[in-house]
């Protein structure tokens, strides 16, 4: 087995190397190779330094790519899967809202014949322990209520930023994603649904980040635009 770790970051560092450390912890002791990669959205302070004086990762099992501007996060996770050599390919958020620990429960279904595993904040066994303001959990509501009535049905949380595929699903998905905002997540498992893939939701751990770069109004706006831009860009994939 060889796990890839996509990790998006735009202007993140004061939490670049906390993450990094956490995941090398994690990944030390695990039997399987693994490759961190790190992609940076034309970040405007030290993340990029950050990450390059990270001596956590021996043997070139750390690589860094570096946007030429700030495109969104929906194209960093989509160029760090392209680039990604891993027979299983995860993509977390930098500041780790949901612990890296949490990778195990994926993993599992993944073993039992999922091609695309995505951690959940709304289900029965989710464990929020810190929520998000009482606006932007509204506004996330409305969302993926707006989710299930025209693109996917089924699935209670689309925007958890945990989420574990297999490489040929990840490859697939990413070759045909055109959407480089936060509404990304939500285009892959409608491209996943579409191609006939296992997708399986698990709840997960999570902790709200207070330096979330999703805002509230403007990020929720283009968010919902592309919501209606989705069906359409995909309408010849059968």
């Amino acid at each position: 087995m060889h796990l890839s770790i996509i990790v998006p970051a735009y202007n993140e560092e004061k939490r670049l190397g906390e993450t990094l450390s956490r995941i090398n912890d994690y990944l030390i002791n695990k039997d399987y190779d693994f490759e961190v990669i790190v992609v940076d959205d034309g970040s405007k302070d030290a993340t990029v330094v950050v990450a390059e004086k990270s001596s956590l990762f021996k043997g070139g099992k750390l690589s860094i790519l570096k946007n030429v501007s700030n495109t969104g996060k929906g194209f960093s996770v989509r160029r760090g899967i392209l680039n990604s050599k891993g027979d299983f390919i995860l993509f977390s958020d930098a500041d780790l809202s949901t612990p890296i620990q949490e990778l195990d429960k994926l993993t599992s279904c993944i073993q039992n014949g999922f091609d695309f595993v995505i951690g959940s904040r709304s289900l029965g066994d989710s464990d929020v322990k810190v929520r998000q303001p009482w606006l932007r959990e509204r506004m996330g509501k409305v969302f993926n209520y707006l989710v299930k009535i025209l693109l996917v049905p089924g699935f209670s949380d689309t925007q958890c930023g945990f989420k574990l595929l297999r490489r040929e699903a990840a490859q697939k998905i990413a070759s045909l994603s055109k959407i480089d905002g936060f509404c990304f997540d939500v285009e892959m498992l409608y491209l996943a649904k579409k191609l006939n893939y296992q997708v399986k939701e698990v709840g997960v751990i999570w902790l709200n980040s207070v330096q979330s770069k999703v805002k509230v109004l403007g990020s929720s706006f283009d968010m919902f635009k592309d919501l209606l831009r989705i069906k359409a860009m995909h309408k010849c994939i059968s």
